[in-house]
């Protein structure tokens, strides 16, 4: 850990290993991080979003070209990436749980409201069965039923399956669309996966099935972001080289 901590080992670029310190050294009010793992787990998914994301966070106009290649119909401008991200933990104006996002875009939309891109990082990950703690089950129904974006009966799908987690992300964001602040107008959820992940494969294709506003999911593959192009080819080279199998 010592030696994970000085080195930066966990990290595939400078830009990456520094997000994660300044991430760190500002924690989120109520957050919890497992150190151990963020600093020495090579193939833990949140750390993953650190070395995705972290030349971008240093370069905000190389993080609005890149997402704008990514999402082309993403509006605004970039003006800040975040990692380990929720807007309220445990707050219950939003979903009122621990939930957070692995990395977000925040974008400046030119008429007084934001956007939120939210993206859940995957690598290892395998299939597993969630439970949501019943004294909050009615806030999130209440979230869905208000977005309107899920197919009836979609909680059914969802409550006690492995589709559970993403869900749960899903409405965070939605939840942020409808605070009573009115600070956010714009805001998808996106699954980034390795291609090979069969796992998270099939929990995106499923879960599509269930989102009648294809604007608000979407899932993408590491892969897929890699061949973009928008990050430099030193960061996808070390990208490739740590996580992509030839």
């Amino acid at each position: 850990m010592e030696y994970a901590r000085e080195t930066g080992a966990n990290f595939v670029t400078a830009a990456a290993f520094d997000a994660a310190k300044a991430r760190i050294s500002n924690p989120e009010l109520h957050q919890s991080v497992d150190h151990q793992r963020l600093w020495a787990d090579l193939l833990w998914s949140p750390t993953l979003a650190f070395n995705l994301f972290g030349d971008l966070a240093v370069d905000l106009a190389l993080a609005d070209g890149a997402v704008h290649t990514w999402w082309p119909d993403a509006p605004g401008t970039v003006s800040d990436v975040r990692f380990a991200h929720s807007p309220g933990w445990l707050d219950p104006a939003y979903t009122g749980n621990l939930i957070s996002f692995d990395a977000a875009f925040v974008l400046d939309l030119g008429d007084g409201t934001r956007g939120i891109l939210a993206v859940d990082t995957n690598y290892h990950e395998a299939s597993k069965r969630e439970l949501p703690k019943p004294e909050r089950l009615p806030r999130y129904i209440e979230v869905m039923e208000r977005s309107r974006v899920f197919a009836p009966r979609a909680i059914d799908a969802v409550n006690g399956t492995d589709l559970l987690v993403m869900w749960l992300e899903h409405l965070l964001v939605l939840s942020m669309l409808q605070h009573p602040s009115d600070a956010w107008s714009w805001g998808p959820y996106v699954v980034v996966h390795p291609a090979g992940n069969t796992d998270v494969a099939d929990e995106c294709d499923r879960y599509a099935t269930l989102v009648v506003d294809e604007s608000t999911f979407s899932a993408v593959t590491l892969e897929e972001f890699l061949a973009a192009g928008s990050l430099p080819k030193q960061t996808t080279a070390a990208l490739s080289a740590r996580y992509c199998i030839a």
